[in-house]
């Protein structure tokens, strides 16, 4: 649909326009710009793991060292994640973005010169803190300019980024490194997003609701104007929202008010539950599979499986997602995965091809369910608190992903079988398959409650 230059509607109404059009180049390189943002969190995140046993032997201390150095990345987004990223609520997604990622860009490029593991340990905090900033925004921008018949795709595929970012820096480190050294590897990572930069600044658009809480309805307008070229070019309709709440200032217990207290702890609880899993799987797969007799090879081929599957499952889930409903394909999702992981207890000592295809398997729905469970967030929470509700779920998740492999390891020393360990696996995958379940039936109810209380306010006016 579109305007005639001889129509003059009374208001443009958001987010019906939005969803109303074809999906054009305007949104189309938003969300290009925003997957290459994640590609770029997912190499500097996976870099320093290949980088490690170059700078161990550079300056002579042991690998086991660097431990902390891996995690002060980490401890940097979960910061930016839950104080950082909120921050859009004042600043605007497009302006977190931009600090988000000239902070990681600049404290990589300021890596090169590091001496110590002190210098090395404060350099990948201050990085961890740009990434985590920007994450939240950028799924938000990607799902405010996506019609809702694309929304869940397009923040599963620009997630899709970030894994696709663990394969580019396994490539360019292994390139890099022989050649000019680790140091290198910060002079890519630093200069790649300060390219992204200039390009962000010059198109990254600003959250349409975030103008209209600013008053900015000509920067709005023009913006609609490039995705709907036949809208008059000056004088223009008014616009307006369908949910007039969502352009008022909100704050962060907006996420436990409101009938939201319920479904943002159990939101939290799926994205911690499924990173625990990802990241025990991931650290004991190898030492799992090794005890077992399997070759190096066949070891290094069943860690990127896992990476793989989440990838691939993304084609199927983004439009299940759209067309059949988050919720119900989710669920669906994580009760596979359930019983995939089942299988491998029967898997494991089996021929190399049923084995790495289990292990695919479990990769779609741990994976893929980690990545189809933050564009449930951003279906979930409304647009006025989408990026807070998206970056405290990634932060509250993390503390799934620390948890997930000491867990494994428990299970391990305390004499738990191979088998054992993935059927015990299973059930917090079923478990999160009926959380999301739950969270499906009641985001109906809560739907036909809103829509009875705005029938009767129409009526009553």
């Amino acid at each position: 649909m579109s305007y005639s230059p001889t129509d003059s509607p009374a208001a443009i109404r958001l987010p019906a326009f939005l969803d109303g059009r074809k999906l054009g180049r305007f949104q189309f390189l938003t969300v290009v710009m925003c997957f290459f943002m994640m590609l770029l969190d997912g190499f500097d995140t996976q870099a320093i793991n290949y980088m490690a046993p170059a700078i161990a032997d550079d300056w002579g201390i042991d690998k086991g060292a660097l431990g902390g150095i891996f995690s002060a990345a980490l401890v940097g987004l979960m910061v930016g994640y839950l104080v950082l990223s909120p921050l859009s609520v004042k600043l605007g997604h497009r302006n977190v973005i931009l600090i988000g990622v000239a902070v990681f860009a600049i404290s990589t490029l300021l890596s090169v010169g590091v001496q110590n593991e002190t210098q090395l340990l404060i350099m990948r905090f201050i990085t961890g803190l740009g990434l985590g900033m920007e994450t939240a925004s950028a799924i938000a921008i990607t799902a405010e300019y996506s019609p809702k018949r694309w929304r869940a795709s397009f923040v599963l595929a620009i997630y899709c980024g970030f894994s696709l970012g663990f394969i580019v820096a396994n490539y360019t480190a292994s390139w890099l490194i022989p050649e000019f050294g680790w140091r290198s590897v910060f002079v890519a990572g630093g200069v790649a997003p300060l390219i992204l930069l200039v390009i962000l600044l010059r198109w990254l658009p600003e959250s349409p609701f975030y103008l209209l809480q600013r008053g900015r309805e000509d920067k709005m307008y023009a913006i609609l104007r490039k995705i709907d070229s036949t809208l008059p070019a000056s004088g223009g309709p008014k616009i307006e929202v369908e949910r007039p709440e969502s352009v008022k200032k909100v704050k962060l217990r907006a996420l436990f008010t409101g009938g939201q207290l319920r479904g943002t702890v159990l939101l939290w609880l799926v994205f911690a539950t499924n990173l625990a899993m990802f990241y025990g799987i991931q650290s004991w797969m190898p030492t799992i599979l090794s005890e077992q007799g399997y070759e190096a090879g066949t070891l290094a081929t069943a860690a990127s499986m896992t990476t793989i599957g989440g990838i691939v499952i993304v084609a199927v889930m983004g439009p299940a997602m759209d067309r059949l409903g988050a919720f119900g394909s989710l669920c669906v999702l994580y009760l596979l995965g359930g019983v995939f992981l089942a299988v491998m207890s029967f898997a494991i000592g089996a021929p190399i091809g049923i084995l790495l295809t289990v292990i695919f398997l479990i990769g779609c729905s741990v994976s893929g369910g980690q990545k189809s469970v933050i564009a449930l967030a951003s279906v979930f929470y409304r647009e006025e608190v989408r990026a807070a509700g998206v970056s405290w779920a990634l932060g509250i998740g993390r503390f799934g992903g620390i948890l997930g492999p000491i867990i494994v390891g428990a299970m391990l020393a305390a004499g738990w079988g191979h088998s054992q360990v993935f059927i015990a696996l299973a059930v917090p995958s079923i478990l999160c398959g009926l959380i999301v379940l739950y969270l499906g039936a009641r985001a109906r109810v809560l739907a036909r409650r809103d829509a009875h209380v705005e029938t009767e306010e129409r009526v009553n006016a």
